[in-house]
Order: structure tokens, then C-alpha cells, then sequence
């Protein structure tokens, strides 16, 4: 457990780190513990609170200090911070509005812009395919190169 990264829940690496979690959790046999209706055993449940408050900030360690079952803990997290999602998808949908392939030194910096907007997007629910990410480009050509568009 020790090279897991520090799962500190922060607005920006929400959904990553919600995802990573996940991962452990499974990965260790644990992944039950934070699903409505489990029957996780008292040992896997203890198991899975000491991943959890290893890897929150330390403000949180104290703040859900009480709290003694992982799903109540995963629960109270998610409700604190899942609101995050109507914060970012606004942010995500502006930055889309003004992507442009023109604006990027390289074709590298732009694949890495949009997929991380489109990430960010798809994360909040909006669904963005290939045909979307490839006429989003095309479009934002240069006028120069409009022979390239069609």
C-alpha cells in the first residue's frame, strides 16, 4: 500500500482518485466493502477504514473520526464533494467552446487538451465520441488550411 498515491480528496482529482480508490479496494478484496447491501466480513470492513483514512487529508481524518464502517465514510465523501461534477462540467463545456487545433505549438498539446476536456466531460456525464473529437478539430482549422476540412 505504500506506492498507492496519496488519495486526497481535492475538487480537481475527484474522479481520478474516486477511481483509483475503487481500484485498490478490488484489488485488495475489498471492494465490496463500499457497496450498499454488502456482506463484507468485520475484518475486510477494518481493513478497508484503514485504506480510507491512510489516504484522506488529515482535516478529514478528524472530521470523520466517529464513523467506523467504510460505506458510511465513502458515502459521506462522495455526498461532501460530488457536487463537484456541476462545477466542472461548465468549466469543461467553456474550455470545448474555445479549443482550437490553432492555438497548440504541436498536434501532441492538442490531443493532450482535448482528451483531457473530453475526460472531464465524459466524467460529467456528456457523451463525446470520436466523430465529436475529430470534427471539433477539423473545424478549428486555420482558414488556410480549409481544403484540409473537407
Amino acid at each position: 500500500m505504500s506506492q498507492i498515491p496519496s488519495l486526497k480528496f481535492r475538487m480537481a482529482n475527484l474522479a481520478k482518485l474516486e477511481f483509483v480508490a475503487k481500484i485498490h479496494l478490488h484489488a485488495n478484496g475489498l471492494g465490496q466493502t463500499i457497496v450498499d447491501g454488502n456482506d463484507a466480513s468485520p475484518e475486510e470492513n477494518v481493513k478497508a477504514m484503514i485504506f480510507l483514512r491512510r489516504h484522506i487529508q488529515e482535516a478529514l481524518k478528524s472530521e470523520y473520526v466517529v464513523v467506523d464502517e467504510p460505506l458510511v465514510l465513502w458515502k459521506a465523501l462522495g455526498e461532501r464533494y460530488d457536487h463537484q461534477r456541476m462545477v466542472t462540467l461548465p468549466r469543461a463545456r467553456c474550455e470545448w467552446t474555445h479549443l482550437r487545433f490553432q492555438d497548440f505549438k504541436t498536434v501532441s498539446e492538442y490531443n493532450s487538451a482535448m482528451h483531457r476536456i473530453t475526460s472531464l466531460m465524459r466524467l460529467c456525464g456528456e457523451s463525446i465520441s470520436e466523430k465529436d473529437m475529430l470534427q471539433k478539430t477539423l473545424s478549428t482549422f486555420h482558414a488556410s488550411n480549409v481544403l484540409l476540412q473537407q
